[in-house]
């Protein structure tokens, strides 16, 4: 009859065993991994846990921005989709601003301009490094459709200038006939076609 209070080897490395005959209880550690260095999972460049060095900070304000940029260059190029330039020249206005503030601008740190930090040579988001690659993403992303909002806004101004007489006739006419007697002050060409008052 095998004696019981002999460790099993079975059970040596069962987190859940009762602790051997005579040995103390000892408070739960995590089990060290393979390679000896305590299984703890990897960190981040700046030693936190976590999968990347890039995180959303939104108490930094160069990675506010540059999520400012996108969000209202993607709304200004809605806007301007949907015939409301005003809202989308705005909304355009403002998206490139935050974005090329956000790629210009200096970090906190380097701002601080301590003696025992030399403060980075270049700007903006570039000063991050690595981390800073998915602001600076949403950034120039801000810059790309905030410029296709500008252009569709001045697009539709353009239009309005050139075919004033037509504007003003739609605009003042009562009646879907008149509305539609309209269609003779726009020229014969395919930008005529899409501008012209449907029946």
């Amino acid at each position: 009859m095998p004696d019981r209070r002999q460790p099993d080897s079975s059970t040596d490395d069962n987190p859940f065993a009762a602790p051997p005959e005579g040995r103390p209880d000892q408070p739960w550690q995590p089990r060290s991994g393979g390679d000896g260095e305590g299984g703890d999972r990897p960190k981040d460049s700046d030693g936190g846990p976590g999968t990347g060095p890039a995180r959303w900070d939104p108490t930094d304000p160069i990675q506010r921005r540059a999520r400012y940029a996108l969000l209202a260059g993607m709304w200004g190029f809605f806007f301007g989709i949907f015939g409301i330039p005003s809202v989308g020249l705005l909304l355009g206005a403002l998206a490139l601003y935050w974005g090329i503030s956000s790629l210009r601008a200096k970090p906190a740190s380097a701002a601080a301009g301590t003696g025992t930090t030399p403060a980075p040579a270049q700007g903006g988001l570039a000063a991050l490094g690595a981390a800073a690659r998915p602001q600076r993403t949403a950034a120039v992303s801000g810059l790309v459709t905030a410029s296709l909002a500008i252009l569709l806004a001045m697009t539709s101004y353009g239009l309005q200038l050139a075919y004033k007489d037509f504007y003003v006739c739609r605009e003042d006419a009562l009646t879907k006939t008149a509305e539609l007697q309209c269609n003779t002050l726009l020229p014969d060409n395919p930008l005529g076609e899409v501008l012209k008052v449907q029946r």
